[in-house]
């Protein structure tokens, strides 16, 4: 290379090389600090900070990416034996859910103790380029600013409901443009341009008339991208939302997924989606199924919480100790507690007997598929612990968590709207005679005889538990046409009757009030 060309090489790129070192010297230092965790990737980073330092809003939306990305990322998981040698398995081999599940069956029994793990995961400060994330700061702001129903949204509200540029841990892919284009013509299409209801309802309608929930996907732990969602046509409810957030935030309008953990009064969980209105109205759907307004939820909850891209430094992850494990879904660093915004609520402090001298946790809990789930935590202070907006009239246990199982602490209770606990405790001094007739509520039918109709299988056997320091069985008893009788069943406590065989999903736990069930 000549002198000249060598010379013009350096005066060109200085202006360039200065905006890096200027943008980089002048970022805050949660941006430093991932700048030096990326490292390979460290120059692409710079080159978006760059790129948008004489935009000072873009500068802060990027300040805003950058210093929440660490822990985002792309996870691929597969299905592995216990040996941890990789079974190969595709939901959409099988023609429908109960083929799947009776494959699924077939390699349990050929492999034994199968599950699905992580096979890999890449980092987004590892693996994303300058390109991708300078684009999809550009075209966010341009929806921003040229949408109709978006110009009223505030800055804060716009980088935590349009700006992300991903819903989950799914790959990454330029969806913006996608659906930008896709609904290119929406504005002709509405009665009124500056309602974002309206925006949001046209954009589900027609998400709907082409992607689908399919149950085959809750075998396909891997959340779904942009070109899978357009050749698949079907999914989960996590690939349900993402899409939805997709198509809206690609539109400046502001939605997100929320979640509650586990179901309070069933098995299960379940993720939707919510809209944000520039006035603070949250309007909760379910993309590619219901629109706002016209959705509710199907459960109790007593927990919800909000998948966020900025990082909560009150989530338990960041108040744990190296190496301890957490219970799942709460553990994300991303999420916020949104629960006040569908169910009552109240605060509640309880009081543990015995603490374990290594506890500094308290977990609250709900009964779901068979099992004590954690949904809430609290720091242990002396024998006491405090939470904050709980569901109310909701069965609670309080419980510690050690090496990855619920460890149960005192009796179940009641949290009663009025913030009340009513505890569930045995009495084996006092006791009861039960008839039962179900596994769970379900609606009571009487024959014309007044008998109640059995909703319980003949021949099956059924075995009744009731809560003392974990679960007790009182004895079995064979269905028949009739209800099934106990008796001598300790007085006051939390019961549970299962099906011999049963997977535990759809048994209620109960209580005995005024001689009638109450299912919880």
């Amino acid at each position: 290379m000549s002198i000249l060309k060598f010379l013009t090489v350096i005066i060109t790129t200085l202006p360039f090389a200065a905006s890096i070192s200027t943008a980089q010297n002048n970022s805050p230092p949660a941006i430093q600090t991932v700048l030096e965790k990326a490292r390979y990737n460290r120059g692409q980073l710079e080159t978006v900070l760059a790129h948008v330092a004489r935009d000072e809003q873009k500068l802060q939306a990027a300040y805003y990416l950058l210093g929440n990305m660490e822990g985002h990322s792309y996870i691929i998981s597969s299905l592995y034996d216990s040996t941890k040698v990789k079974i190969p398995f595709e939901v959409l081999d099988y023609p429908d859910f109960s083929a799947l599940l009776a494959g699924y069956r077939e390699l349990d029994t050929k492999y034994g103790a199968i599950d699905f793990s992580k096979e890999c995961e890449y980092f987004d400060t590892d693996t994303i380029t300058a390109d991708f994330l300078i684009k999809q700061i550009d075209l966010a702001f341009q929806a921003w600013q040229e949408k109709p129903w978006a110009k009223y949204l505030p800055f804060q509200d716009f980088c935590d409901y349009v700006l992300p540029y991903r819903g989950s841990n799914e790959p990454l892919q330029d969806w913006r443009e996608y659906f930008l284009d896709r609904y290119k013509d929406l504005e002709k299409q509405m009665k009124d341009p500056t309602n974002p209801l309206e925006a949001a309802c046209i954009i589900n309608n027609e998400i709907m008339s082409w992607f689908h929930f399919d149950p085959r996907f809750y075998f396909h732990p891997t959340d779904q991208g942009l070109s899978d969602f357009l050749r698949n046509k079907l999914g989960r409810c996590e690939d349900m939302t993402n899409l939805t957030i997709y198509a809206m935030r690609a539109n400046g309008l502001a939605v997100t997924s929320d979640f509650t953990p586990y179901w309070a009064k069933s098995g299960n969980n379940h993720a939707w989606n919510a809209l944000l209105t520039p006035e603070g109205k949250v309007i909760p759907f379910m993309g590619a199924e219901a629109n706002p307004g016209r959705y509710r939820l199907s459960g109790d909850v007593a927990k919800v919480y909000r998948k966020m891209f900025r990082q909560n430094p009150d989530n338990l992850a960041f108040h744990i100790r190296g190496g301890y494990k957490m219970p799942p879904y709460i553990n994300d660093k991303s999420i916020i507690d949104v629960t006040k915004d569908y169910t009552e609520v109240c605060n509640l402090t309880i009081e543990l007997a015995a603490p374990p001298d290594s506890a500094d946790k308290v977990y609250l809990c709900v009964f779901n598929s068979g099992e004590w789930k954690a949904i809430d935590w609290s720091e242990l202070q002396g024998h006491s612990a405090a939470f904050e907006d709980m569901g109310t009239n909701i069965a609670y246990l309080a419980a510690f968590y050690e090496g990855g199982k619920i460890i149960p602490s005192g009796d179940p209770f009641i949290l009663n709207k009025d913030g009340s606990k009513r505890y569930l405790t045995a009495d084996t001094a006092s006791v009861i005679d039960l008839r039962l007739s179900s596994t769970t509520k379900r609606v009571q039918v009487v024959s014309t005889d007044g008998a109640v109709v059995t909703n319980l299988k003949p021949g099956k056997e059924y075995e009744l538990f009731y809560w003392k320091e974990g679960w007790i069985s009182l004895r079995k008893r064979l269905a028949g046409n009739e209800s099934l009788l106990f008796e001598k069943v300790p007085s006051g406590a939390l019961y549970w009757l299962v099906e011999d065989g049963s997977d535990k999903e759809d048994e209620r736990i109960f209580t005995v009030e005024n001689g009638g069930i109450v299912w919880w």
